[in-house]
C-alpha cells in the first residue's frame, strides 16, 4: 500500500487536481504561500426515515461494538484507488475524517436502530447496561474511485449479531454498494459517502428490525 500526496500532480489523474482546486484555492499556493492545511470532514450517512413499530421487534437490550478496520480503514485519512492501480489502496495526504469511520458507522447504525424500534434499549460501546445482544462487524471498504467513469465512492462491511450470553450468532450478512459522486469536488465526495452509508445503514436496520428475538433469561447465581 502506497502513500501519494494529494497535491502532487500525477498524469493519470487529472480529476483528483480538479478535486484539490478548492483546497488550494483557501490555502494559497507558491512557496511564498502557507502550507497546505489538512480539511476535516464529518462521514454523516444520511439514513432513510424506517417507521417505529409500536413495541420493540426484538425484546431485550442490544449493544453497538464499533465497527473494526484493519490497515489504512482503521485510521481518518480517506482511502482512494485508481483505474490505473486498482491494487493499491492510497491515502489522501490532507483530506481526513475527523474521527475513524468505524466508530462513526457504528454510532448511526446505533441510532437507526433506536429510531426503529428495533430492540427495547440500544446501547452504545460505552454504556455499561446489561445487554442480551451484540452487534459486531468489520468495516472492509470505505474508498473513494476518482478516475472511475463515473467517479464515485464504494463501501463495505458486515455485521454479526449474537447473543451477548452463548456468543451463538443469530444474524450475519454483508453490505456494500458504490454511489457516483456528481462532481469532481472534496465536498461532493463527502456527500456521496454520506448518501451511500445511510443507504447501506438502512438496509441493515431493516433487517435487523424483522428479526423478532426473544431475549434469553438471566441464569440465578
Amino acid at each position: 500500500m502506497v502513500r501519494r500526496p494529494l497535491t502532487r500532480p500525477v498524469r493519470h489523474r487529472p480529476i483528483l487536481l480538479s478535486a484539490l482546486l478548492p483546497v488550494l484555492l483557501i490555502t494559497g499556493c507558491g512557496s511564498s504561500g502557507p502550507p497546505v492545511t489538512d480539511a476535516f470532514f464529518t462521514l454523516q450517512p444520511a439514513l432513510l426515515a424506517a417507521p417505529a413499530p409500536g413495541l420493540p421487534a426484538s425484546a431485550g437490550n442490544l449493544q453497538v461494538a464499533p465497527l473494526a478496520a484493519r490497515g489504512f480503514l482503521g485510521g481518518t485519512q480517506i482511502v482512494f484507488r485508481t483505474a490505473a492501480e486498482p491494487l493499491q489502496a492510497q491515502r489522501y495526504d490532507n483530506l481526513m475524517w475527523d474521527q475513524p469511520p468505524g466508530r462513526t458507522l457504528a454510532a448511526a447504525l446505533a441510532e437507526g436502530l433506536r429510531t426503529g424500534g428495533a430492540f427495547a434499549f440500544v446501547l452504545g460501546s460505552a454504556d455499561r447496561a446489561r445487554a442480551d445482544f451484540l452487534l459486531v462487524g468489520e468495516l472492509t471498504r470505505l474508498e473513494h474511485l476518482p478516475t472511475s467513469t463515473p467517479p464515485r465512492v464504494a463501501a463495505a462491511w458486515t455485521l454479526t449479531l449474537l447473543g451477548a450470553q452463548d456468543r451463538r450468532p443469530r444474524f450475519s450478512q454483508a453490505y456494500a454498494g458504490e454511489e457516483p459522486t456528481g462532481e469532481s469536488t472534496p465536498a461532493a465526495m463527502v456527500l456521496a459517502f454520506n448518501r451511500l452509508t445511510g443507504r447501506l445503514l438502512s438496509a441493515a436496520v431493516a433487517d435487523l428490525q424483522g428479526l423478532h428475538l426473544s431475549a434469553a433469561p438471566v441464569s440465578a447465581r
